[in-house]
């Protein structure tokens, strides 16, 4: 009687592979140690730490201080709390706003010059792209020259009977504005007599300044182009078949876009709000070649903050726990991001009801 003959054993990735993957990764690898983990732990070390600026920050000189540079952010009572509430307040409302109009005004775009009927959508194509590739430098002295009390904005609003505001100048919120023109000039004792981080909630429902309001115009100009290009892609590589089945069935255009098109540029969308997320958390440079915080710290951002800290008041530990603590806030609106996108399964209720509904019934 013959023995079946036995398969030898053979492991996933041989030995001279996985040496051969490891050999060809090293220098990435190398490079991505140096110049990217050991700094995060070396300035995570100072977020601890007393150091100045001045010699290594493991010198003997250099004491270990703990959460002092933390708690003096978010629980010490003084300027440093107060600044850095009033950083989060200004940003807060900078993503608030920025983010849902550049993703929806990218997406727009990219419905518009996507279409088929459409003449010309290279060149609209290259223009609505043209903001994102221009220095932000540039753009930003631009904004400066446009928005100036003398500038093109405020000429144009004076055609139409509007005296603009002095922009860059300006520290008033613009929600404050509002409710000053229907007559509310003081908030209730409840929102002016209690305060977190330093700053009452009266003021951070004050919305964005006058100031800021013309940064957050220029993030939406400058970054919707590139997010439009990312939606371009998405929807040429979506299938036609299912729009023509919704067509067949008697779905109208917003119909299709809204339960046909949308639903399956959901990764895509997760990209463009993440990206737009990450982006308007960190902005800096329009901060520091603009304004400067200014006027009133109205523009100040928990970015520029930590620059400020570390390089002009010495603060490095407290410039490093201000970084930390963005990071986090990036997280966690990152991964609460991704639940509030991630597809779920249906419920078996739904599916019944699913079941029990006849095909032809069409769109409703």
């Amino acid at each position: 009687m013959s023995m079946p003959a036995r398969t030898p054993h053979r492991s996933g990735i041989r030995g001279g592979e996985a040496a051969s993957g490891w050999l060809f990764t090293a220098p990435m690898i190398i490079l991505l140690g140096m110049f990217l983990v050991i700094p995060v732990l070396m300035a995570l070390w100072v977020s601890f730490s007393d150091w100045n600026g001045r010699g290594s920050p493991f010198s003997g000189s250099v004491a270990f201080v703990g959460l002092d540079n933390y708690s003096a952010l978010v629980g010490g009572g003084g300027l440093a709390e107060q600044d850095f509430g009033t950083a989060l307040r200004n940003n807060a409302w900078y993503v608030l706003l920025v983010v849902p109009i550049q993703t929806t005004l990218s997406l727009f775009l990219a419905v518009l010059v996507n279409r088929q009927i459409l003449r010309g959508r290279g060149f609209f194509r290259t223009a609505f792209y043209f903001p994102s590739v221009t220095s932000s430098v540039a753009i930003t002295v631009l904004w400066l020259f446009l928005f100036s009390a003398s500038g093109a904005v405020n000429k144009l609003l004076s055609f139409i009977g509007v005296n603009g505001p002095n922009w860059f100048n300006d520290p008033s919120g613009v929600l404050h504005n509002i409710l000053e023109a229907l007559g509310v000039e003081t908030g209730p004792a409840v929102l002016t007599g209690n305060s977190f981080l330093g700053i009452s909630f009266w003021e951070w429902l004050a919305g964005p300044s006058v100031a800021m309001s013309a940064f957050i115009l220029m993030a939406v100009f400058t970054t919707s182009g590139t997010f439009m290009l990312l939606f371009i892609a998405a929807l040429q590589n979506l299938s036609g078949d299912v729009v023509e089945a919704a067509i067949m069935d008697g779905a109208n255009g917003w119909q299709r876009f809204w339960q046909v098109t949308l639903p399956q540029l959901r990764p895509t969308l997760f990209t463009v709000l993440t990206l737009g997320l990450i982006g308007a958390w960190q902005v800096f440079d329009q901060i520091y070649t603009g304004t400067q915080g200014g006027p009133g710290k109205t523009t100040l951002t928990p970015a520029y903050l930590s620059y400020q800290a570390a390089f002009t008041n010495q603060a490095w530990g407290q410039g490093a726990a201000i970084a930390f603590i963005l990071f986090v806030i990036i997280v966690v609106f990152t991964l609460f991001q991704r639940w509030l996108l991630a597809e779920r399964a249906v419920s078996a209720r739904r599916m019944r009801l699913y079941l029990k509904t006849p095909i032809s019934g069409g769109f409703k």
